[in-house]
């Protein structure tokens, strides 16, 4: 599992995972993804490209930090799923939760 995290000037900041997102390497991402939460990032991308699985444990990664950044008014859009992780969201019903874009393009365009 690889996480990488580029912030900008602009209150963006870009994170992109590589590698299946489970119980296993959940709590590694959750571990980063909230210290973004906790410096009130206000514009949060996460590039799943690289993802090829996600389980429960990831899906609830993402409802955390989605309940702590609404409580200051961040934005969190995920990007370049997978049809497989994609299908995952859905069957959840959290494709109506979470913004999901196609590319960075289109999840900078949901958040400016």
């Amino acid at each position: 599992m690889k996480i990488r995290v580029n912030r900008n000037h602009q209150g963006f900041s870009v994170v992109n995972i590589d590698g299946d997102l489970d119980f296993h390497s959940s709590p590694e991402v959750r571990h980063e993804l909230l210290k973004l939460a906790e410096d009130k990032t206000p514009k949060i991308l996460v590039d799943l490209e690289k993802v090829g699985y996600i389980d429960s444990s990831g899906l609830a990664t993402f409802v955390e930090l989605f309940q702590k950044i609404k409580r200051y008014g961040g934005q969190l859009v995920l990007f370049r799923l997978k049809q497989g992780v994609r299908s995952v969201f859905e069957i959840a019903k959290l494709d109506t939760v979470f913004l999901l874009a196609q590319n960075e393009e289109e999840a900078l365009s949901l958040v400016s």
